[in-house]
């Protein structure tokens, strides 16, 4: 499981991470350490980076757990 997924699960999971994400996205990014391609595609809200960084493409999820993803 990668960084990025861990990230997605822990935001739907913990409300007090993601209201501290809600602040200060790039201090929660470093603290999950991702890569910068990860770290780009949460910040530019860019969907389809994201989906393919996790796997999560063609509506096939490859986690069980409850994620945040961008959805415009």
């Amino acid at each position: 499981m990668t960084n990025l997924v861990r990230l997605m699960q822990a935001l739907g999971a913990d409300a007090a991470l993601a209201s501290e994400y809600a602040r200060d996205r790039e201090l929660v990014i470093k603290r999950f350490q991702l890569t910068d391609e990860e770290r780009k595609a949460l910040l530019d809200e860019d969907l389809a980076a994201i989906r393919k960084l996790t796997g999560l493409t063609d509506g096939i999820y490859v986690t069980n757990s409850t994620i945040i993803a961008y959805d415009k």
